[in-house]
């Protein structure tokens, strides 16, 4: 425990250098003046003072401490001159040849999305040799694979500090330059043929099962990939920690069967962990992952737990120290949370919990439940979902996991004997369709997750409830209360043991407390469960005809006539979208319309799977998007192509398509096509809902379809960006503009110049991301406006 203090302080300095990069360079200077002055202090003292000086440092703690805190911010301070210059590219096209450095992934956008470190960087008249790290979005291309060389051409973007990634890039164009090659290309190669014959074996399991062997996840749906999201079963696709885990113990096991020694053995398990990084891509998660879950495993295996944290704290400052930028990922502390969770405290909830389950069983539970606990409080101040069911998944999923990743390895690299690896796949398929099943049925769940605000004060409320379960999970304390001395001369036995004494009654008193946090927080969820599920249609509000759901950075509005309900888009999560429905006690959607395919829109259909009677949609831009419509259609939806002059009715309301023109080929699928709705009469404000349509597509509604204002109620176009064209606006007269956006939205929607926008011309605007759930309704000719949170005037 006593290098704990290490990884914190190098922590905390790389962010200080990664945040403030002007401060890099004096910190550095600082800690290693203070470090130069503690060690002349230690060696100008003789005699015996000296030793107690030192033992009373922790053993000469304080100088490594500060030679560490010296290292992170000399790294930082060193690369940041490079990552300066690349940012002045901030806005401009800019050329760049670049080396891929992690496994490329499937974006909201449809862009494949990759790490690369730049050779040269060229923008207008002026290039050179830059080595910075840069995040790059690509139309899909064969070949991107870690250590290929590409060579690609688009818009630059500065990131903010603390980020990675120094830019990041939009290439409009891009090719392969130089495939991988040497052992990275044959590790590409035998992921390709793994891939390739994992997606020949039948749904549930094709195409998670390369996710759960080698960490790729281009073959899984969207829609698993959400299920295995709000059930907390994600961390299996990624290679994490628990991978690396299995790899070191397998290899350690086989070894000891096989009669090896101590040393061998973990000599064949450090050779197995790095043969495995090299066939998933030795990106930096990879590697952050790998060098964990040694540490923890390897001081387990070695008979040594005790040292296990001592371990842990050091690869951390070591990896700190190689890459600062890391501490400011949410990835790089679920790491070390989830390894410091399963060498501290899954030991003490398997004792506590062994006192009603037997020891095996108690085991198996604490190590998720220990993950569960301690990484809650860091998902809550990046993500807006808690998973609930995420202990319970995982048990049901932890019999699969290790058998579907270990022969799914071996199907992987036997793959020059096809007879083989056919076998291993199918063999592997079945443990790999278990889990996409579990995934499936508990995200279908109505209490499958809570939806929590991100940030410190969801953050502590997760921690305070977490600690007060694995309080009560480990037993009261039954040490007894020490007794007081008189106080000496000097009064330190006194101080010793009156500060022993209140850590004992604080410890005593932290079970029956615990106690109560768990009943009082019990109590409110079962009546908030009660009020959103059995009890919904008797507590869900009523007189409203327009209802904007919170679900984060997404669009999701309902509206509502004559008992008919219409969903225009869905947001990002099913799980939001199906705690606002349950909120209003609407079951069925009438009308869906899916206005464009981002997933922003799109990615909460899950929600209303089998539950849309019709769903009109903007038009599909790739495979996936036709698979989700397939999707729906299986499901019994009526699929209507959303044309301009498409119209219909919703229960006594009219509703018509004004955008986008048939057979249009001026804007491609996407944001500028988007589904543009206009809703009257039935007891519904007269609206009009512009999905994300940026100004040029505005000005070519306004000349197409000539909307006439007044309306009483305007969706505002793509959550309120800045890209508006004032001439609609004006056509519209809003009464009220709707803005619908996450809370601290990495986008900065709605802008200032939107929200201006809209004061001139009149229109009250009311937001997600500030007042919440937002009902619309009419009281004669007047728009009535109820929110979760009164914020007072959001403008």
């Amino acid at each position: 425990m006593r290098l704990l203090p290490l990884a914190v302080a190098a922590w905390g300095a790389a962010l200080v250098s990664i945040m403030m990069p002007v401060s890099a360079w004096p910190l550095a200077m600082g800690c290693i003046v203070a470090a130069a002055v503690w060690m002349a202090g230690g060696v100008v003292r003789s005699g015996p003072y000296a030793a107690t000086a030192m033992r009373r440092s922790a053993g000469g703690l304080v100088p490594v401490i500060l030679a560490a805190c010296a290292a992170v911010a000399l790294t930082a301070a060193l690369a940041a001159p490079a990552r300066h210059d690349a940012a002045e590219d901030d806005g401009g096209v800019i050329e760049v040849v670049a080396e891929v450095t992690s496994s490329a992934s499937r974006g909201a956008d449809g862009r494949w999305w990759f790490d690369a470190r730049t050779v040269s960087i060229e923008s207008g008249e002026s290039g050179g040799s830059t080595a910075v790290p840069i995040r790059v979005g690509i139309a899909p291309t064969d070949g991107i694979e870690l250590g290929a060389m590409i060579r690609a051409r688009g818009q630059a973007r500065a990131t903010a500090p603390g980020e990675s990634a120094a830019l990041i890039l939009f290439a409009t164009e891009g090719e392969v330059t130089r495939p991988a090659a040497g052992v990275f290309g044959v590790a590409a190669s035998m992921r390709a043929q793994f891939l390739e014959r994992a997606t020949a074996l039948p749904e549930p399991g094709a195409g998670l099962l390369p996710g759960l062997a080698v960490g790729d996840t281009r073959a899984m749906s969207d829609a698993l990939g959400a299920d295995m999201r709000v059930t907390g079963l994600s961390h299996l696709t990624a290679v994490s920690g628990a991978n690396c885990a299995l790899v070191v113990g397998a290899a350690f096991w086989l070894v000891a069967v096989c009669g090896g020694g101590r040393r061998l053995r973990a000599m064949a398990a450090g050779a197995a962990l790095v043969a495995f990084v090299v066939l998933v891509t030795p990106e930096p998660s990879v590697i952050r992952a790998a060098v964990m879950a040694g540490a923890a495993m390897l001081s387990l295996l070695l008979g040594r737990p005790s040292a296990g944290a001592g371990m842990l704290a050091l690869s951390a400052t070591v990896i700190l120290i190689a890459d600062p930028w890391l501490a400011a990922t949410p990835g790089f502390a679920l790491s070390v949370a989830a390894s410091g969770a399963l060498i501290l405290l899954a030991p003490a909830l398997a004792t506590g919990l062994g006192r009603w389950l037997p020891p095996p069983l108690a085991v198996v539970i604490s190590v998720p439940l220990s993950a569960q606990l301690v990484c809650g409080p860091i998902v809550a101040l990046f993500a807006e979902q808690q998973s609930l069911v995420g202990v319970a998944t995982n048990l049901v999923a932890a019999p699969a996991a290790p058998i579907a990743t270990v022969i799914g390895l071996f199907a992987c690299v036997t793959g020059g004997l096809p007879g083989i690896a056919d076998a291993l796949a199918a063999c592997a398929w079945l443990p790999a369709a278990w889990i996409a099943a579990t995934a499936e049925v508990a995200a279908c769940l109505p209490v499958g997750q809570l939806v929590l605000v991100p940030g410190p004060v969801s953050a502590t409320l997760v921690a305070i409830i977490g600690a007060a379960l694995g309080t009560v999970i480990r037993g009261p304390v039954r040490r007894p209360v020490p007794r007081i001395p008189h106080a000496g001369a000097d009064g330190a036995p006194w101080i010793a043991a009156r500060a022993a004494r209140l850590v004992s009654m604080a410890a005593r008193c932290a079970h029956p407390i615990s106690v109560v946090v768990l009943i009082v927080a019990v109590a409110l969820g079962g009546a908030h469960l009660a009020l959103t599920g059995p009890l919904a249609p008797i507590a869900a509000p009523d007189g409203w005809s327009i209802a904007a759901c919170d679900v984060g950075q997404g669009d999701a509005v309902l509206v509502r006539s004559g008992g008919r309900i219409a969903l225009i888009d869905t947001g990002p999560d099913p799980e939001p979208l199906a705690e606002c429905l349950r909120g209003l006690a609407v079951d069925h959607i009438d009308l869906l319309v899916l206005t464009h395919f981002d997933l922003d829109h799109v990615g909460g259909v899950a929600a209303v799977q089998g539950r849309a009677s019709r769903v009109v949609h903007g038009p599909p831009g790739d495979e996936a998007d036709d698979r989700l419509l397939e999707t729906l259609r299986r499901g019994g939806a009526e699929l209507v192509p959303g044309v301009a002059g498409l119209r219909g009715e919703l229960g006594e309301a009219q509703w018509s398509v004004l955008w986008p023109q048939r057979e249009s080929r001026v804007f491609p699928a996407g944001n500028d096509a988007s589904v543009v709705m206009q809703f009257e009469h039935g007891g519904v404000p007269r609206s009009i809902f512009l999905g994300d349509l940026g100004a040029e597509a505005q000005r070519m509604l306004v000349r197409a379809a000539r909307p006439t204002g007044p309306f009483a109620v305007v969706k505002v176009a793509h959550h309120g960006s800045a890209d508006q064209d004032l001439a609609l606006y004006e056509a519209l007269r809003p009464t009220v503009g709707l803005v619908s956006c996450g809370v601290d939205n990495d986008y900065g929607h709605p802008r200032r110049e939107t929200i201006e926008l809209l004061a001139a011309v009149g229109a009250h605007v009311v937001r997600t991301d500030r007042q919440g759930r937002i009902l619309l309704g009419l009281d004669g000719q007047a728009v009535t406006i109820r929110a979760e949170s009164d914020v007072g005037d959001p403008q």
